[in-house]
C-alpha cells in the first residue's frame, strides 16, 4: 500500500510540476527531525521521502507519509502518530515551492550551490507559506538537495497535553536530504 500510494503521489507531483524534459526524482529521500527539550530526546527518521525536482524551472516537490517516521522507542511512534500527528487523518505532509534564483544553479558542473526555496508547506492539514534555505550539490552530474529549517508546532496545530508541554519542544528541527536519480 505504502509504495502504491508514493507512487500515485509522485505521479500527481509530475503533473503538477508540469510534464518536464529535465526531472530529477527520488523515492528514498531523508527527513529527520528534533523536538525534545533537555528533559526528553524526541528523534525521528523517514527515509521513505518522495521528491521531484526540475533544475530549469527551479520547481521542487516533497511527499511523506507520516506514518513512515521511525523513532527509537515504540511508544514514543505510539503517541506521535495518534496524539500528535494524527495521521489517519492527515496520512502525509508534503512541500511544493520553487528555487528563487535558479540561474545560480548550474547542473551540469558539479559544485555546491547554496539556494532558497520558497514555496507551500502542509503539516497535519494546515498549509503556510515558507521559504528554506538550503544546499544543492552536484556530485558526477547528480542533484542532491539538503536543508536545515525550523517549523513551530502551534503553527500547524498540533496539541500538546500539558502532562508532557515541558517534554516536547515548541519548535521542530527539520532536515532533509535527497538524492536524485534522472527521471
Amino acid at each position: 500500500m505504502t509504495k502504491r500510494f508514493i507512487g500515485i503521489m509522485l505521479l500527481m507531483l509530475a503533473i503538477k510540476l508540469s510534464v518536464a524534459q529535465d526531472l530529477w526524482f527520488t523515492r528514498n529521500g531523508n527527513i529527520k527531525f528534533h523536538a525534545g527539550t533537555s528533559l526528553e530526546d524526541i528523534d525521528a527518521t523517514n527515509n521513505d521521502v518522495a521528491s521531484l525536482f526540475n533544475p530549469k524551472t527551479g520547481e521542487f516537490a516533497f511527499t511523506v507519509l507520516i506514518k513512515s517516521f521511525h523513532f527509537r522507542r515504540a511508544l514514543m511512534e505510539e503517541h506521535f502518530n495518534t496524539v500528535y500527528m494524527e495521521s489517519s487523518t492527515y496520512p502525509k505532509a508534503t512541500f511544493s515551492g520553487t528555487v528563487n534564483d535558479i540561474s545560480k544553479l548550474n547542473i551540469t558542473k558539479d559544485g555546491s550551490y547554496p539556494v532558497e526555496v520558497s514555496g507551500d508547506i502542509t503539516i497535519h492539514g494546515v498549509t503556510k507559506k515558507i521559504t528554506i534555505p538550503g544546499i544543492i550539490e552536484v556530485k558526477s552530474g547528480k542533484p542532491q538537495a539538503n536543508a536545515k529549517f525550523t517549523v513551530l508546532v502551534a503553527d500547524y496545530n498540533i496539541k500538546v497535553p500539558g502532562i508532557v508541554a515541558d517534554k516536547i519542544s515548541k519548535e521542530v528541527a527539520i532536515e532533509v536530504s535527497c538524492m536524485f536519480e534522472k527521471k
